[in-house]
């Protein structure tokens, strides 16, 4: 269901979010980008309980869907902005498990040397940050550049819905629509920001937020990429040949925990989470193909894991 009404502040948000009944059969490369992301996530949780991983991590458990479509419709000039709950934005613009695993542990052939973690990954152009909001004014002042020096193209920023009680955030949004920018901002709305439901931390919603300043919104409760792939495509393309910033908020659903273990749901509100995700209503559209893809995006994240946890610590040092 593409869904561009209606409130997204209310506990109801998960329900919006669960879609139709069966999704539309995927390109062997969308569903294999998605299950990367999924299988990847999974073995972070298993690395810290195994004791290999320190500090925090952020799973997209449920939400892989997102990065797979908005990235399908990026170019090589357009510049990406992740946040704190990064991964799939990462894999789904390279595909590479094995540099950011090896971030992650702090192993040789790491992305940024093992000193970034997935909160502060550069890659050409793509640049993560774990601040909330951080990402909006750098991403306006780069589609501010791009549209000097490089039209067509546009920066790309990913928020929560928590990051939408950041002051900077606005001050980001009357520049780019004064100055019309072609800045894309999508909202992955998981209805919950750590661990306070979106309705007790957020008056309003997004809609009229961007309808402040004056800029397009478009909002999709549906999980099936190529449905919204073709939904957003003229909306993008439009972002990127029109110069008009745009922000797009998808309804979403986390499956795991904020981090590594602090999920403060409670057993209904988890269950209700876990009957949308995209990957069991596939399965059960798909089976075979799905069961065929997700059994060799398993064995290749097992294959990275050991790989990687074969090599060397970094030896990055300071210049």
């Amino acid at each position: 269901m593409i869904n561009n009404a209606g409130p997204s502040n209310s506990a109801a948000v998960l329900d919006e979010g669960v879609g139709p009944p069966s999704l539309s059969r995927l390109s062997d490369a969308d569903l294999s980008s998605m299950l990367l992301i999924r299988h990847f996530e999974k073995n972070l949780l298993k690395l810290f309980e195994q004791g290999f991983l320190h500090g925090t991590t952020h799973t997209c458990l449920g939400q892989e869907y997102v990065p797979v479509t908005v990235t399908s419709l990026l170019g090589d000039a357009d510049h990406v902005f992740s946040n704190h709950r990064g991964h799939g934005h990462y894999l789904a613009r390279y595909a590479d498990a094995e540099g950011l695993l090896a971030e992650l542990l702090g192993r040789a052939g790491a992305v940024c040397g093992g000193v970034g973690g997935s909160q502060h990954l550069l890659r050409e152009r793509f640049l993560s940050t774990g601040v909330q909001g951080q990402s909006l004014p750098v991403a306006a002042g780069v589609a501010w550049n791009l549209k000097r020096s490089t039209p067509g193209a546009l920066a790309c920023v990913y928020t929560g819905d928590g990051t939408w009680g950041e002051g900077v955030v606005y001050e980001a949004l009357n520049i780019t629509a004064l100055w019309e920018l072609p800045l894309l901002v999508v909202t992955e709305n998981n209805g919950i920001a750590q661990s306070t439901p979106t309705g007790q931390h957020m008056a309003g919603d997004v809609r009229g937020r961007a309808a402040a300043f004056g800029i397009a919104y478009e909002r999709f409760t549906d999980t099936d990429v190529t449905r919204l792939r073709a939904a957003l495509q003229p909306l993008v393309e439009q972002v990127r040949h029109m110069s008009r910033p745009l922000v797009v908020e998808f309804v979403t659903h986390r499956l795991g925990p904020h981090s590594k273990g602090d999920d403060s749901r409670s057993p209904a509100e988890l269950r209700a989470v876990r009957a949308a995700d995209w990957a069991l209503r596939y399965a059960a559209a798909h089976p075979e193909q799905f069961e065929r893809i997700d059994a060799e995006q398993s064995r290749r994240v097992e294959q990275v894991v050991a790989e990687v946890l074969a090599r060397p610590l970094t030896d990055w040092s300071p210049r």
